[in-house]
């Protein structure tokens, strides 16, 4: 926001958002481009929902101010009405009226969305309300109810109803958490394609990295009520600014030191040239780990057979010792957890078998100097 409080020249929505309850601060800024998609990410309790139920309307600010499309909608002394920003906020609950066929489910926010002069008659209502459905692959369902539909037919609905009403901002919070992976693929996709084609405004709340990488401009990342990082998906997961980011990135976030042009965190030595002495962080990729049982065969997470640490070392890379603390199961094998340092590596299931590895075990790691990146902190 330009000092003084004033939107930025060019943006649909520019908020300074200040909540204060019990236990609770969120102050956040948030902005979004015309057309642009944003995602909102954070770990759970950290002010997302909290955010775009503010930008929505529904809850009031303590401090702070949100302007959609130049327009002051919320501040200490200004609340205008949900249904006066432009502004449509679709959920996990699609809301859609049980009584109501799917046409006229979406007729229904055409009517209510309409401003004075704008008043469209019953018969165009119908019409946009069967071109919405059509836009998100409902053709010929417009006759059914909420109940004859599955989960992922009614989110579609529900994302045609919002659209039909040509809001100035969409606004998503979380609303694939219900519906199974094949059919949050499918509608990940239609949704990236009717926002864009709409040229819609949205801010995207999701706690699924795919959902920002697939379909949003930008990310922004909450944490503990505040903006921890921003910038374009790509490049914020690339250059994790915190634990929680480069967990999403899967990407190991290792605090350290350089010295001498060399980086160190416990037992973990890489070579750091043209990285500025003190405190720096070292981004490891999980798949880029390699692991070896100490005292048995090798079984690396991604390389290739016994020997394969002094191939490494060999070839410049690093290797060390570290204990495992945690094992989780994936679908594709496990998720090794070693301390001092903190590092993740990825197993197939048959380099777990290979390895037999379990918790308390020590291990040898390995990793490539050039899959590592060192940034001063």
């Amino acid at each position: 926001m330009a000092p003084g409080g004033d939107p930025v020249s060019g943006a649909a929505i520019e908020a300074h958002v200040v909540v204060r309850r019990e236990g609770f601060v969120l102050d956040a800024e948030i902005s979004a481009s015309a057309g642009e998609i944003v995602a909102v990410m954070g770990p759970s309790g950290a002010g997302k929902s909290t955010l775009v139920s503010v930008i929505a309307g529904l809850l009031a600010i303590t401090e702070g101010r949100v302007h959609v499309a130049g327009e002051v909608v919320s501040s200490p002394r200004v609340q205008l009405a949900p249904q006066r920003r432009g502004v449509v906020l679709l959920g996990q609950d699609p809301h859609l009226f049980p009584h109501l066929s799917a046409r006229d489910n979406v007729a229904f926010g055409v009517r209510v969305s309409a401003g004075e002069g704008r008043a469209a008659g019953r018969v165009e209502r119908r019409s946009r309300a069967e071109r919405a459905l059509a836009e998100v692959g409902l053709s010929g369902i417009g006759h059914r109810r909420p109940a004859e539909l599955s989960g992922g037919q009614q989110q579609r609905v529900a994302l045609a109803r919002a659209l039909a009403t040509e809001p100035r901002v969409l606004l998503l919070d979380e609303p694939f958490t219900a519906l199974d992976p094949v059919t949050v693929a499918d509608i990940r996709r239609t949704l990236a394609e009717r926002v864009r084609a709409a040229g819609c405004t949205t801010v995207f709340v999701t706690h699924d990295v795919v959902d920002a990488v697939a379909v949003a401009d930008r990310l922004v990342v909450l944490e503990a009520g505040r903006v921890s990082q921003q910038g374009p998906v790509r490049e914020a997961l690339t250059a994790p600014a915190t634990d929680f980011v480069a967990a999403l990135a899967g990407v190991n976030r290792v605090n350290g030191r350089v010295g001498d042009g060399v980086w160190g965190a416990g037992v973990l030595r890489l070579r750091a040239a043209g990285v500025r002495g003190g405190d720096a962080v070292a981004l490891i990729p999980i798949g880029a780990v390699r692991l070896e049982s100490e005292g048995s065969g090798a079984s690396e997470g991604g390389a290739a057979g016994a020997g394969a640490a002094e191939a490494a070392r060999a070839a410049g890379a690093a290797t060390w010792t570290a204990r495992v603390e945690r094992i989780e199961a994936t679908p594709a094998g496990a998720r090794v957890y070693t301390a001092s340092p903190p590092v993740v590596c990825e197993l197939t299931v048959a380099q777990m078998l290979a390895a037999e590895t379990a918790e308390g075990d020590a291990v040898r790691l390995s990793v490539d100097a050039a899959d590592v990146r060192i940034v001063a902190s």
